[in-house]
């Protein structure tokens, strides 16, 4: 096995790597001066099982690149199987044509790493469970909720919680979660007028007295769990905490998080945390390591990976 990290989150690579027990792969992933990608492997990889580690996060563009140019240095260097491990797939939201003349973006990218040598798909919490049918290769598309419901049981006692969703769409994981913690569910609807920009109308659900958990899989502006956080306040919650799979924070989302009514976003480490997100005293992370660690240990044990979630 041969583990390979992009330049969008070596950190992450790192820690797999280490569960793994095995040390990353030595290559030069660089940029010439014109910021074109360059890739050598420094490393004999004929005949190996490889994974290369690599979210498409901001900028997306570039590190989207930058993965395709690593397959294909590895399929031209004859590794056995090259699998794209992504804890963070970028593009996710384009999964479908909103209006006319609109592209389906994550199916392109999809097909550009399909094309580029790719054997496989590794990556977490899809923004919507079709877009493994958008590749032509087989994906795995792990759940962050055991992570997630791990820190809930430390952080409260189980007592008056209720598992929030921020929207309907979002229903299925927060039920999920709220089924691993015995807990209630509640229902945000929004409605959403542009992109970026939503408005609650109601909340579907007694909050009176309990402690709020909003599950999602990506906050971005973070417009949507601040305002949801202030609505259910409002309707007499205890208080409000946030766990989301991907913390993109772009914009303005650290000091929108830091002045609203959220105690808490707890948020994976899919997407390396910039300096603002680091300095904030409201947004803390978990690791999802071990679980992108194990489920590439069966991958190339050939064993099952869904036993991960019984």
């Amino acid at each position: 096995m041969k583990v390979l990290a992009g330049n969008s989150n070596r950190s992450l690579a790192e820690a797999i790597a280490g569960y793994l027990g095995v040390s990353l792969t030595r290559a030069n992933v660089r940029r010439f001066a014109d910021m074109e990608v360059f890739v050598e492997i420094d490393e004999n990889v004929r005949g190996q099982d490889v994974y290369v580690i690599q979210s498409t996060s901001a900028p997306a563009n570039d590190n989207v690149m930058e993965l395709l140019v690593c397959i294909d240095a590895l399929r031209r260097a004859s590794a056995q199987r090259i699998t794209a491990v992504i804890p963070y797939f970028g593009y996710a939201r384009q999964d479908r044509k909103p209006g006319p003349r609109t592209p389906i973006s994550a199916k392109l990218v999809a097909n550009l790493i399909t094309t580029a040598g790719a054997d496989r798909v590794l990556t977490v919490d899809l923004h919507a469970g079709q877009i493994q049918g958008f590749f032509d290769i087989p994906t795995d598309n792990l759940y962050a909720a055991p992570v997630m419901v791990r820190h809930i049981h430390e952080q409260f006692n189980g007592d008056d919680l209720m598992i929030v969703s921020p929207d309907v769409g979002g229903v299925g994981r927060a039920r999920g979660i709220a089924k691993r913690l015995d807990a209630d569910l509640a229902i945000v609807d929004k409605r959403r007028e542009r992109a970026g920009v939503s408005e609650v109308m109601n909340i579907i659900g007694d909050v009176d007295g309990r402690h709020c958990i909003i599950v999602d899989d990506i906050v971005d502006s973070a417009g949507t769990l601040c305002n949801a956080a202030e609505e259910l306040m409002n309707r007499g919650a205890k208080s409000v905490s946030a766990y989301v799979t991907h913390g993109v924070l772009s914009g303005g989302a650290v000091p929108r998080v830091a002045a609203s009514a959220l105690d808490t976003v707890v948020t994976s480490d899919s997407i390396q945390a910039t300096e603002a997100v680091r300095a904030s005293n409201k947004i803390q992370h978990v690791t999802i390591a071990p679980l992108i660690g194990e489920a590439v240990r069966r991958i190339s044990d050939n064993s099952s990976v869904s036993s991960l979630f019984d």
